[in-house]
């Protein structure tokens, strides 16, 4: 066994009298539920846009280059800040950090709501990421904190993935159901302002502090490496070629070996880079790299294709997409009955699986007039998507030792949203790639489709290296 076996490995007891240090006075189903809440806000903020993005691309005068950048905005904050969130909230406080995040969420939230431009529209979606990225960081953190138990931390993470399918089931909904987007959007950030507030009075305090200086070299080097890489995977869609897009990889390249550099010279590194060497890590980092390139992308611009291809209105489009997120929340709730019988990697491959044949059910249905025809796909891919939200929350914190959980987190979740960024800037040009919206649709659920068979071996294929 390991040392970072021995360290995912403690007693139970062990574990119970550390969180019982670590969070005096927890309160486990009140941090439960309010992490959960908070967590659908986030989601219900981040999947808005998906029924919105015409209606919200006409009224910021956008043009169809620039709309991934509207998608896109959100994911670039989480991926950016979600590593360095964990590692903090470890270090200095979940309970600070997952309010922080929390606040701020709901005040930017308020903030896009009255952008009148591409750019303050975008801003306020990077600023509404960085901000969810404290929150949801964090927010696994303190349920393992309250939840020492494996059986009780089972069926938390199990809660809380199943509430990240609710959120993304919840966004749509209410975005269509409100008069316009603006509104939509005030409606959001004064929730996630009173969930904010109910937090102050629920939550405890927990920490593992390591000592020694924040990494700030490291959080800047790391954070600044994915801004580059995703504008230039958000850029890259007018063209690969331009200058601008090969300097921002080039960049990316840059200050992702000066991140690892620093990390092997500081004292409190924001990740410890021994994790690549754990096979349950990679699996969990190739687990939330592939949700976010194969499903989460597609599922995102896919309600704008319906729109614009099988006239329906948000609204309509919005009760739709609720049988695929409806049925992904479901079955995450479920999921802690295969505790003993299925290991979370096999959970996973099979989410990528049901996901793979979901969308291959799907070619041909948008050109084909009906909304009826995406049925069995939406059937399909939402059972695989409960088994990836309800298995993912479980590996992140069962491949790192369980006082750095936030950070387990964190580094799946960064790359969950790094995937999603591309994924978004790739689906958005091969859908657009042709003449017709139809074909080029087609075109975007076979590379998801082949995308989430890749995902398959990157979370069953990691095996432990001494």
């Amino acid at each position: 066994m390991t040392g970072l076996d021995s360290a995912t490995a403690t007693p139970v007891g062990a574990a119970t009298a550390a969180s019982a240090r670590d969070a005096p006075g927890a309160r486990p189903r009140a941090t439960l539920a309010l992490t959960s809440a908070a967590t659908a806000v986030a989601l219900m903020t981040y999947t808005a846009p998906m029924v919105t993005l015409p209606d919200t691309a006409r009224a910021l005068h956008t043009a169809l280059s620039g709309q991934a950048w509207l998608l896109n905005g959100t994911p670039l904050g989480l991926a950016a800040l979600l590593l360095v969130a964990g590692s903090l909230a470890d270090d200095y406080g979940r309970r600070r950090l997952f309010l922080s995040g929390t606040l701020a969420l709901g005040l930017t939230t308020v903030l896009g709501a009255f952008a009148t431009s591409t750019w303050q529209f975008t801003l306020a979606r990077i600023a509404q990421g960085a901000a969810s990225a404290a929150l949801l960081a964090s927010s696994l953190g303190l349920i393992v904190a309250a939840h020492p138990s494996p059986r009780g931390r089972l069926h938390a993470t199990a809660v809380w993935g199943a509430f990240v399918s609710g959120g993304i089931a919840a966004g749509p909904l209410i975005a269509g159901a409100l008069p316009n987007w603006r509104v939509a959007y005030g409606v959001l950030g004064a929730t996630a302002l009173v969930v904010a507030a109910l937090g102050t009075r629920v939550l405890a305090e927990s920490r593992a502090p390591r000592g020694g200086r924040p990494d700030i070299p490291g959080a800047l080097a790391f954070g600044l490496a994915l801004v580059s890489l995703v504008a230039a995977l958000t850029l890259g869609r007018d063209g690969w070629l331009r200058a601008p897009v090969g300097l921002l990889l080039a960049a990316a390249v840059v200050l992702m070996a000066l991140f690892v550099a620093v990390e092997r010279r500081v004292a409190t590194p924001m990740i410890d880079l021994g994790l690549l060497r754990h096979a349950p890590f990679l699996a969990s980092a190739g687990g939330g790299l592939f949700t976010g390139l194969a499903v989460i992308a597609p599922f995102s611009f896919l309600p704008a294709l319906i729109q614009q291809t099988l006239r329906l209105s948000p609204m309509d489009t919005a009760w739709l997409l609720l049988l695929w997120s409806g049925l992904s929340f479901t079955v995450a709730l479920q999921v802690k009955r295969l505790a003993g019988r299925v290991t979370p990697r096999v959970q996973l491959a099979v989410g990528f699986a049901l996901h793979a044949v979901g969308v291959l059910t799907m070619l041909g249905a948008v050109g084909s007039g009906s909304w009826v025809r995406l049925l069995p796909g939406l059937v399909i891919g939402g059972v695989g998507s409960g088994l990836l939200n309800g298995g993912l929350p479980l590996l992140a914190v069962e491949s790192v030792p369980r006082e750095r959980a936030a950070m387990g987190s964190g580094a799946q979740q960064t790359f969950r949203y790094v995937g999603s960024s591309a994924g978004v800037a790739l689906t958005i040009a091969l859908a657009t790639s042709s003449g017709s919206l139809a074909h080029g649709a087609d075109i975007a659920l076979l590379v998801s489709a082949g995308l989430a068979a890749v995902g398959v071996v990157s979370v069953l294929a990691p095996r432990e290296r001494s």
